[in-house]
């Protein structure tokens, strides 16, 4: 049969955006570079835009008034979709932008927990000499906390406005790297979709079972 799904080896599918809305952003090309060479090592690519996840900031209110936004919901469609995801985000003030955490916050409201037991890659690129390398680390906590298994070796690319030349990155040896990285986590990434024995057993949070009616969105409110 023609569908890849019915190959006892089907295609790995992988998600990939850039956490960032400006059209011509360098995480949006570092995304679209990590599209290109994961379609060339194999993989099944849905390449997203961050317009695609548009959500409100979250509200306890308005999620109990009208369930969660569209935007959530796409992106919880894709991420069950495919079978790992990579992200390639840009740093504001040290961090992670908040239109990102914003909507993690609303796609963490769904059950089953659709981050959980998922590889991610996290990839960032600035015009700073860290690259956005800050940024990541901040990122990997809320995906970790959610289940991610988060790849170690992120890669942010420095100088970004240079490094970056037609669709690539100019430098051989920080090209060879990405394309490494890349590899890497695609196989890694594989190895879990075609050996399911290797992967564990589905808890939601650590700590919690998976019926927990915690809120992890709204922070604790105390009194003053």
């Amino acid at each position: 049969m023609a569908d890849s799904d019915t190959h006892p080896n089907p295609k790995l599918k992988v998600l990939v955006f850039a956490a960032s809305l400006r059209a011509e952003s360098l995480n949006h090309k570092l995304a679209t570079l990590a599209a290109r060479i994961s379609e060339q090592n194999g993989a099944a690519v849905d390449l997203a835009s961050m317009r695609d996840f548009d959500v409100p900031s979250y509200d306890g209110d308005l999620e109990a008034a009208q369930g969660i936004p569209a935007g959530a919901q796409g992106l919880r469609r894709r991420l069950t979709d495919n079978d790992a995801f990579i992200i390639s985000s840009p740093e504001y003030n040290g961090s992670m932008p908040g239109l990102l955490k914003n909507l993690i916050d609303w796609a963490s409201r769904f059950r089953p927990q659709p981050f959980d037991g998922r590889h991610g890659l996290l990839l960032s690129a600035s015009p700073s000499l860290a690259g956005g390398n800050r940024g990541l680390w901040a990122l990997r906590v809320p995906l970790e906390h959610l289940g991610t298994r988060v790849f170690p070796d992120m890669f942010s690319l420095a100088m970004a406005e240079k490094a970056l030349a037609d669709g690539d990155i100019a430098d051989m040896t920080l090209r060879r790297r990405f394309e490494k990285n890349l590899q890497s986590f695609l196989s890694l990434a594989e190895a879990a979709k075609h050996y399911p024995c290797i992967k564990r057993a589905w808890v939601e949070f650590l700590g919690e079972p998976p019926t927990s009616g915690a809120d992890r969105v709204d922070p604790v409110q105390t009194s003053t």
